[in-house]
């Protein structure tokens, strides 16, 4: 069992015991570990310990985010860029596949891929010369399913596996202390809605979150709020479009296309760097 595997046995444990706010002792012996143990795991995987992690999945907070939270279309006004809640777009630039391009079908274009491990699991990654193309996390066995599914996409395209591109992006995502000074691209086909979508998902700080209504507002769409949870959940590149960011309106984080254990490990990972 990864680390990843029993830190998310043991966050699914805590969510599912939040009201009766478990102890230490009660999560470790869940995870049949000691309690010094365990603390000293979580803590290195998340940054936090096991009770500030119970503090970050409560209802309330999450409220209190969203009231707090300012309009996409300020939040480069309130953020310094040197901080460590530098503005997330200036660290990923969106570029969408042309029409063009997506009318050639991906002749010409070579792809490389990889499999990596994260502090999530391990995750797929598709590259172009432009930059990431897809990005997901992934279940036991699910690599010919990316793989399948990126064939389907760009038919007329050369896809090898090659690990070296990838590592640096890795390590700007998760890496603190190597990560790159440069913007990491995306290279991504979707429809001009999807696309708006996207861009403004960029916008939204690591540890802060938006409602699905908050961003069809920013992006000019007010109602359309339905259409936005579509765009959401067609995110092609997962964790760098930080589609986990958006949650109901109700303070509930709502679904997650790879787990909703997953949006909470990540949640707590990112309020521990950035919160």
């Amino acid at each position: 069992m990864t680390d990843y595997e029993r830190i998310a046995a043991a966050i699914t444990f805590i969510v599912d015991q939040v009201n009766h706010q478990p102890t230490l002792q009660e999560i470790a012996a869940h995870s049949h570990l000691s309690p010094f143990h365990f603390q000293r795991l979580f803590s290195r995987w998340a940054g936090v310990t096991p009770k500030r992690f119970l503090q970050v999945l409560t209802l309330e907070r999450a409220k209190q985010l969203l009231n707090e939270s300012k309009s996409l279309l300020e939040v480069s006004d309130t953020l310094g860029l040197s901080s460590g809640s530098r503005l997330y777009d200036h660290f990923v630039q969106l570029e969408a596949v042309t029409p063009g391009e997506y009318k050639m079908a991906g002749a010409g274009l070579k792809i490389e891929y990889a499999v990596h491990d994260t502090p999530f699991g391990p995750a797929f990654i598709a590259t172009t010369p432009r930059g990431i193309c897809s990005f997901a996390f992934l279940e036991r066995g699910k690599v010919a399913e990316h793989l399948s599914g990126l064939q389907q996409e760009w038919p007329h395209a050369q896809l090898r596996e090659n690990r070296l591109p990838t590592l640096a992006v890795i390590k700007a995502m998760f890496d603190e202390e190597k990560s790159s000074d440069r913007p990491v691209s995306l290279h991504v086909s979707g429809t001009n809605f999807q696309v708006s979508v996207w861009k403004a998902l960029l916008r939204i700080p690591p540890a802060a979150v938006v409602s699905y209504s908050q961003v069809a507002t920013a992006i000019g769409r007010p109602g359309s709020a339905r259409a936005v949870g579509l765009a959401v959940g067609a995110n092609p590149v997962a964790f760098l479009i930080p589609c986990h960011r958006v949650i109901q309106q109700s303070g509930k984080l709502g679904g997650y296309h790879w787990g909703l254990t997953r949006k909470q490990a990540i949640h707590a990972w990112e309020s521990a760097r950035y919160g």
